[in-house]
Formats: C-alpha cells, sequence, structure tokens
C-alpha cells in the first residue's frame, strides 16, 4: 500500500469520483480502430509533470519528452502537470479534457472499464509491439470479459511474507523453506516464539488503513473478497473471520505475537530489520528500507508468497496504470501508446539504457534487482535481468518463494482506503480483547462499508 506514493495517494481520494462514473462519458469502449497511422503527425497531451517545485524531477520529465520527440518527430508532447484528483476528476473525464495519458491507481481500472470510460488500446498495443511483452498476470486487472486491454499496468506490486533467516536458523526452521500455509504460519510462528528469546514469531500491521489492508489481503488468501466486482457492496463472510480467528489464536492461545500490537509500515519495517519479529506481510520493496534504511543484513532478509488456506486463491496486487483519453483519436492513441512505454519500459527494451540505470544505482548504495512483479513479460524480464546482473546487489535466492510464485493477482477493493480504515479497529480488537466477538465486529464493519459505498453511488 505505501511503495509508491501514487498508489496511496491515489487509492484514497479515486472511489468518490470512480463509483459516479458510469454513463459519465460516451462508451469509450467500443468502436477501437484496428490501426493508426505512426507517420500522422500529431500532438498529444501527457499528465502527471512534475510541478515548477520539484526542479530537478521537472528537468528530467522535460528531458525525457525531448528524447522521445527526438526519437518520434511526427508527435508532439504537450506535459501536463494534471494527476489524479477526485474533485475534479468526473468533470474532466466526462468533458474530454483529461490528457490524451495520465496515470491512474490500478484499483480502480476495472470500474473504469465496466463503465465503459476507456478506450480499447488492444490494437495500438499491438501495432507497436507492447502487448505481448506485458505481464499476463498483470493484464488480467485490465481486460474486459472479451479479453480487450484497455490501460496499460506498471509500477506492480503483490503481497508475500518477509521472514528474518537468521531467526529461523535460530529457532530450528529451515531458512529456504518459508511457510506456504497460514497453518504453518501459525506452526512456525510458536516455535520462534518458545526458542528465540524476546521475538515476536509473527507480527500485523495495524494501523494507518494498514490493518485493514492486510486484512483485506489475508481475506483473499483465505478465498474470500471484501467488496464485489462492482464496488457496490461488502462480500465479507467467513474467510475474514477465519483471518481474525487465526491472528486471535496466535495472539491469545500461542503467544506468539509478542506484546506490540500498534504497527504502522515504518513502525513495523523497523522492528523486522532489528530482528524484533520473525514474520510479517509485505511486498518485497521491504528490503531496500530494511537493509538501505534500518541496518538489516542483507543474509538475513527472506520473502515467499503470501501463504494460502484450504487450497490456492490469490494475493492483493495493487500498482499503477496508464489511462488514455476515451475522446482521443486514434492517432492520438497509438502516439500516446508510444509515449507510455518510452517512459515506463524504457530499461526492459534497451540494454545501455538498463545497464547505466543500474550501475548508477549500485553507485548510490540503492537496491539493484529487487524481486518484484514485473510489468513485462517473463522473458523480456530475464533479459533485462541478464543485461544488469553485474550490476545485482540483492541475494534474490532468498526471494525464490516470492519469485516462483504463480498466485492469482486480486485487485485491492472498492474505495479500497476507507474501507482499510473501516477494517483497521476489528485487527486491533482482536489482539487487544481476548473476548472480542468476531462475528458481530465483521458484521458491523460490513454495514458500515456498505453505508460508505452507498453515499458514493
Amino acid at each position: 500500500m505505501k511503495k509508491h506514493v501514487l498508489r496511496a495517494g491515489l487509492a484514497v481520494t479515486a472511489a468518490a469520483a470512480l463509483i459516479a462514473l458510469a454513463g459519465c462519458s460516451g462508451g469509450g469502449t467500443e468502436g477501437a480502430s484496428a490501426t493508426a497511422d505512426p507517420k500522422a503527425k500529431v500532438t498529444i497531451t501527457v499528465g502527471d509533470e512534475p510541478t515548477a517545485d520539484k526542479k530537478a524531477d521537472r528537468e528530467n520529465f522535460l528531458k525525457k519528452v525531448d528524447d522521445f520527440q527526438k526519437l518520434y518527430p511526427n508527435i508532439t508532447v504537450k506535459p501536463s502537470t494534471e494527476y489524479w484528483q477526485a474533485q475534479t476528476f468526473q468533470a474532466k473525464l466526462a468533458g474530454g479534457t483529461l490528457p490524451t495519458t495520465m496515470n491512474v491507481s490500478l484499483t480502480y481500472s476495472k470500474q473504469l472499464i465496466a463503465n465503459k470510460q476507456l478506450p480499447n488500446m488492444t490494437p495500438y498495443l499491438k501495432q507497436i509491439g507492447l502487448l505481448d511483452k506485458l505481464n499476463p498476470l498483470a493484464l488480467d486487472n485490465v481486460k474486459d470479459d472479451k479479453g480487450d486491454v484497455y490501460t496499460v499496468p506498471y509500477g506492480l506490486f503483490s503481497v508475500g511474507i518477509a521472514y528474518n533467516r537468521a531467526i529461523f536458523q535460530q529457532a530450528g526452521l529451515d531458512p529456504d523453506k518459508p511457510p506456504t500455509t497460514w497453518d504453518e504460519v501459525q506452526q512456525y510462528a510458536k516455535t520462534i516464539a518458545q526458542k528465540v528469546p524476546n521475538v515476536a514469531g509473527y507480527a500485523q500491521l495495524t494501523t494507518n488503513n494498514t490493518g485493514g489492508w492486510m486484512l483485506t489481503t489475508m481475506t483473499y488468501s483465505m478465498g474470500g473478497t471484501v467488496t464485489d466486482s462492482s464496488g457496490k457492496k461488502t462480500t465479507m463472510g467467513a474467510p475474514t473471520e477465519k483471518a481474525l480467528q487465526l491472528l486471535q489464536d496466535m495472539r491469545w492461545k500461542d503467544n506468539s505475537m509478542g506484546s506490540q500490537f500498534l504497527y504502522n509500515q515504518d513502525d513495523i519495517r523497523k522492528a523486522f530489520a532489528a530482528g524484533k519479529i520473525g514474520m510479517v506481510l509485505q511486498a518485497p520493496d521491504a528490503y531496500d528500507q530494511a537493509v538501505h534504511n534500518y541496518g538489516m543484513k542483507p543474509a538475513d532478509y527472506g520473502q515467499g508468497a503470501l501463504p494460502q488456506a484450504d487450497g490456492e486463491h490469490g494475493t492483493l496486487t495493487g500498482g499503477t496504470i496508464a489511462m488514455f483519453n476515451a475522446k482521443a483519436s486514434p492517432n492520438e492513441l497509438l502516439a500516446a501508446s508510444r509515449w507510455v512505454e518510452f517512459m515506463n519500459f524504457q530499461k526492459y527494451f534497451d540494454q545501455d539504457f538498463a545497464v547505466a540505470s543500474a550501475k548508477a544505482d549500485a553507485a548510490s548504495n540503492t537496491a539493484v534487482g529487487t524481486p518484484g512483479l514485473p510489468p513485462v513479460s517473463q522473458s523480456v524480464y530475464d533479459t533485462y535481468l541478464g543485461w544488469i546482473k553485474d550490476e545485482i546487489n540483492v541475494p534474490r535466492e532468498q526471494f525464490t518463494g516470492y519469485i516462483d510464485s504463480k498466485l492469482k493477482l486480486i485487485p485491492e477493493p472498492a474505495d479500497a482506503q476507507n474501507t482499510y480504515a473501516t477494517l483497521d479497529p476489528l485487527v486491533q480488537k482482536v489482539l487487544t480483547d481476548q473476548n472480542a466477538d468476531i462475528k458481530q465486529l465483521v458484521t458491523q464493519a460490513s454495514t458500515a462499508i456498505d453505508r460508505n459505498l452507498a453515499q458514493q453511488r
């Protein structure tokens, strides 16, 4: 949830505008042209230009605009500081005044497609040869029921389980075998708590909407969802109750969760890096912060896939999509596709650029090669890793469980941040009140979330 400012910030503000969008802009998903003229002189507007107060970022952005126009002299790019804002998005979308392309949270891609707010980008992405190079798992979140693609996903993440390999060894657990089921998590946490003094076997995010975020993730791993695909009502039930019951049992029966139960993202990463926590749900970017900011030994960090219950169900994913204006012409959409490819995928297709970027990151002691959810296909990503292999400074072999995962990627729920805020107290309650009534808590939260969703329709 906090891997990127864009992802977190967009999710906070997006829902109110999106759920009211149906029918606002005329049928953008229909009638896409099969081809466009790649040589046509065309002008596009591109959003997310850094504002003047961010001088270095703005200069870098404008340099990329200049480089792009040299590469495609028939395309004129007009930068815009327009970015996702719930207060104005609906009117600008309906009026067709948004840039030709801009960044939006992946969370709401399905709703925009269902509401016919996006153009069918399949022919344009095929025309520039990008479609087949994108991650097919990520593309599932930007397709309609016919398999057509409407946006380009990137900046992707999915949740797994981070664990301290040194603590595993101290507890007699195999550091190369992270838990793959919630039963194993409970067993491992109990073992750690019993054998390693002053260490919580497992810890849970609980504050600043992170408690609801991870409760949603656990619900997904147990076969449930929190809101339906239309974003109109809650769907919580037995899977959410099961997740809370597990936490309650680990806290009160096993005594395997330590004594700290109010964690935000930064605090839990600090405690994990300091060797006070054996396991915690995180995306792999936690490695960068734990090692480079908080002094964790690289050899101690391990990452597995999200544990599952009663079969394989999936894991929560998020990120960013490049959204395209439904009122743009075919030639404009083709040009915008090229811009998105240039801005967000250059390192995957340009060896010199990839190596230079990796060398610069390594020289500044930035993590290079941190495993994650690549926006491109595995073959393209593997080629990219081969290009930068000499600069990789992350022990990728310690992320094998995560890297090898083929779990289904499930997007965040509707009205994500308000939903998470409603769920935070549930997680806090079961960890601080031994007699918390889980079924009642879930019922009350469902009523509150339904009320929030209804207010936005």
